[in-house]
């Protein structure tokens, strides 16, 4: 009877460890994806590049390469455009907390004021 208490009271143990583990990660993965928009721009910008010099090559066109230089410039602008719709649907949600609504705040005390009449 014992052993299976003990055997209950490691496997909380346990599962709460792996719960206390989860939060702490969660910043380094939101770090590593704010990293990764520059790296991705560079990769993509690289990527295009070498389309471009490989389309040049096997077709003997020189304006091909160009070509693949704008893709990838394409790719590296298509990635900064998803990351700040991304940034931006987080921003809207936040505004909508309670707490952080100032800008509400500010509307309704701007319409209390009196703008007709200055009293020095």
């Amino acid at each position: 009877m014992a052993d299976k208490l003990n055997a209950q009271e490691t496997e909380t143990l346990i599962g709460s460890n792996k719960e206390e583990k989860k939060p702490r990660i969660k910043p380094i993965i939101e770090a590593a994806d704010s990293l990764s928009l520059g790296i991705s721009m560079v990769v993509a910008v690289i990527m295009g590049i070498g389309i471009g010099y490989l389309l040049r090559r096997w077709t003997e066109i020189g304006w091909l390469f160009w070509v693949g230089v704008f893709i990838g410039i394409a790719a590296a602008v298509m990635n900064i455009y998803k990351a700040y719709s991304k940034q931006y649907k987080e921003y809207e949600e936040l505004a909508k907390e309670p707490r952080y609504a100032i800008k509400k705040q500010l509307e309704d005390e701007d319409d209390e004021e009196d703008y007709g009449e200055k009293k020095y």
